[in-house]
């Protein structure tokens, strides 16, 4: 299997949606629990740093992004990060992919810190990350609730080891 990482372009959201519904449809991916408009999306997450995985073909295998975490000006160096796979490719290394691209990307526009909030059942999403740099910082219990029920969430973070070094 062939898979290409490229920016995200506007033309891609039908297939990043697609996608972000499949890890809706899981219950384990977000606290959200229908997939946004375009406009909405767009203005959440940061304009750099937003990659498709692209499978033969063109179609939209997995995304990853970033949101910030504040407004404030002393955060902006740290960011969010989502990273969805598609329902037929999960299990194949995309994610990896993805998120290899995504800390390289992070890096070149100055981030130092990612950070990943991930409900522990999805044990994969928390290897990924962890493989990728990340470390566990925290467990945030209880912090919101899906369809009725209280979830917890799993806080790791990885800083960068060449930007904001100094």
């Amino acid at each position: 299997m062939t898979i290409a990482v490229e920016k995200m372009l506007p033309e891609h959201w039908p297939g990043v949606r697609a996608v972000y519904e499949e890890g809706l449809a899981t219950g384990d991916a977000t606290f959200e629990t229908e997939a946004p408009g375009w406009e909405r999306w767009d203005a959440s997450h940061l304009r750099a740093c937003r990659l498709v995985a692209l499978a033969e073909g063109g179609r939209v295998a997995g995304w990853a992004a970033l949101s910030p975490v504040s407004a404030r000006k002393v955060y902006a160096g740290v960011a969010e990060v989502s990273v969805y796979v598609g329902a037929d490719f999960r299990g194949l290394g995309v994610g990896r992919v993805l998120l290899e691209a995504l800390v390289r990307e992070s890096e070149l526009e100055g981030i130092w810190t990612l950070q990943a909030g991930i409900f522990p059942e999805n044990a994969a999403s928390v290897a990924l990350h962890k493989s990728c740099g990340f470390r566990e910082v925290g467990r945030r219990e209880r912090v919101g609730k899906l369809k009725g029920r209280w979830r917890d969430t799993v806080l790791l973070e990885r800083r960068s080891q060449t930007v904001g070094t100094d």
